[in-house]
C-alpha cells in the first residue's frame, strides 16, 4: 500500500520502449491526435489492453455465464461507440489505439470542424470554450459517448459560440472576382462550337487531283 497522498500510475509502459518502429509509430500518434505527452498515449493503450483482456476471458467463460456477459459487455462497447451493434466479441481484439484516440473529445472537435487544427480544438477544450449537451468539459482526453457526439459545440458563453469570431473556422472562401472582369463576363456571348459539314461524295471527288 502507498502513500495516499501521492497518486497511483493508472498507465501500464511497454516492455521494449527504445525500439525504433515504435517510437516513430508513438510520435506519429502524438503529432496525428495532438496529444501533450506520451503519458496520454499510454493511458489510451492501457485501455486498449483491458478492453481486449475482458473480451478474451469471455471466449475462455462457459456458455452460459459468456451469454449473459456478452451481451452485456457489447453493449457498453456500442454505447461508446467504439463496435457498431452488430459486432461480436472477434471484433473487439480487432481493435487498436487509433480506435480508441477517435472518441477523444478533442478529436471529435476536430472532426465535426469546430477548429481548424487538432492542436486548436485541445486549446478550445481546455479553455473551457466546449461543452457537450450545454455541460463544460475542459478536459481533452474525455471519452465521448456515441450519443454525446452530436451534442458536442460550443458552450452558450463562449466568444466562439459567435460565428464572426476570428477564431471559429469558415467554409471555403472564393476569390475575389474584380468587377470590371464580372462585367466582361456577362456581357460575353456563350462561345457555339459548330461542327463540321459532312462532304457529299461529289465535293470530295472535285477534290482530288
Amino acid at each position: 500500500m502507498g502513500d495516499p497522498r501521492k497518486a497511483r500510475k493508472t498507465y501500464a509502459t511497454p516492455r521494449h520502449p527504445w525500439r525504433k518502429e515504435q517510437l516513430e509509430e508513438e510520435l506519429r500518434l502524438l503529432g496525428e491526435y495532438g496529444l501533450r505527452n506520451k503519458r496520454e498515449l499510454r493511458h489510451q493503450e492501457t485501455m486498449l489492453s483491458e478492453i481486449r483482456g475482458i473480451a478474451r476471458t469471455l471466449l475462455g467463460a462457459p456458455e452460459e455465464q459468456r451469454a449473459r456477459l456478452e451481451t452485456q459487455y457489447l453493449g457498453r462497447l456500442a454505447r461508446l461507440g467504439l463496435l457498431s451493434e452488430s459486432a461480436s466479441v472477434d471484433n473487439i481484439l480487432d481493435l487498436n489505439v487509433k480506435d480508441l484516440m477517435e472518441r477523444r473529445l478533442q478529436t471529435i472537435v476536430f472532426k465535426s470542424g469546430l477548429s481548424r487544427t487538432i492542436h486548436q480544438a485541445r486549446q478550445f477544450v481546455t479553455h473551457g470554450h466546449v461543452s457537450i449537451a450545454g455541460q463544460i468539459v475542459s478536459v481533452p482526453g474525455y471519452f465521448v459517448k456515441r450519443d454525446e457526439e452530436s451534442r458536442v459545440a460550443f458552450h452558450a458563453r463562449s466568444a466562439l459560440n459567435n460565428a464572426q469570431h476570428p477564431a471559429v473556422p469558415a467554409g471555403p472562401v472564393l476569390p475575389d472576382v474584380p468587377p470590371e472582369i464580372k462585367a466582361i463576363v456577362q456581357t460575353e456571348q456563350p462561345i457555339e462550337i459548330l461542327e463540321p459539314e459532312e462532304e457529299t461524295p461529289a465535293e470530295t471527288e472535285d477534290k482530288q487531283p
